[in-house]
């Protein structure tokens, strides 16, 4: 976790431009947890929401999560934080693909700045419709 040198505060970060910005979302009050942060398991949730968003267009169908690689919580998430959540494909495989996703917290009362609070890779599945993994379409190359 890094901090600004004159605060307890976390840094505030440049948001990435190789990924595109797939979800924004404000966490509510029945979202807390005991402490009063945002409960873990609501980021996970909507982390697998703007994954989905970068693996669909490639699955060419159903899908479905098979697997959270890496999930590292940085930072604690606040009510009222504006949640900005960016993705990008990482690898297509015969049936599977890859996303990383980052999430971006902006203070909604002092907007304009970000803190890094959570990165994941997450893997999808492309499904038929009995469940059974399929192949993932391969992008034909134009002449």
């Amino acid at each position: 976790m890094s901090t600004s040198p004159h605060s307890n505060t976390p840094a505030t970060v440049s948001l990435p431009t190789d990924e595109k910005l797939v979800l924004k979302v404000i966490p509510m009050p029945r979202d807390v947890n005991a402490n009063g942060d945002i409960f873990g398991g609501w980021v996970m949730a909507q982390v697998d929401l703007a994954g989905a968003v970068i693996a669909a267009p490639y699955a060419g169908g159903r899908m479905a999560t098979v697997a959270v690689n890496e999930f590292i919580f940085k930072q604690p998430v606040r009510v009222g934080d504006i949640l900005s959540f960016y993705g990008k494909l990482v690898r297509i495989g015969r049936t599977s693909i890859t996303v990383k996703i980052e999430v971006y917290a902006e203070n909604f009362r002092a907007q304009g700045s970000y803190i890094k609070v959570t990165e994941a890779s997450l893997t999808y599945v492309a499904i038929d419709d009995t469940g059974k993994p399929r192949e993932v379409p391969q992008p034909t190359l134009k002449n």
